[in-house]
């Protein structure tokens, strides 16, 4: 349940950062950069700060 809920966040970020960027500003584009150095160093570290707070509140790891 937990990585559905990761990867769903990470594209919904991702998503809202690019429409912002097409909209707004470029600089927005950083929230897309940032994102996906946080999923590559994730897969290296198996450090993910969103599943520390997914783990406060109480969302289980589960079989999908």
């Amino acid at each position: 349940m937990r990585e559905r809920i990761v990867r769903a966040v990470a594209g919904t970020l991702i998503l809202i950062s690019i429409t912002l960027a097409y909209f707004v500003s470029i600089y927005w584009l950083g929230l897309t950069a940032f994102v996906g150095l946080n999923l590559l160093q994730s897969s290296f570290t198996r450090f993910c700060p969103l599943e520390l707070i997914l783990d406060k509140a109480g969302v289980e790891k589960g079989a999908c």
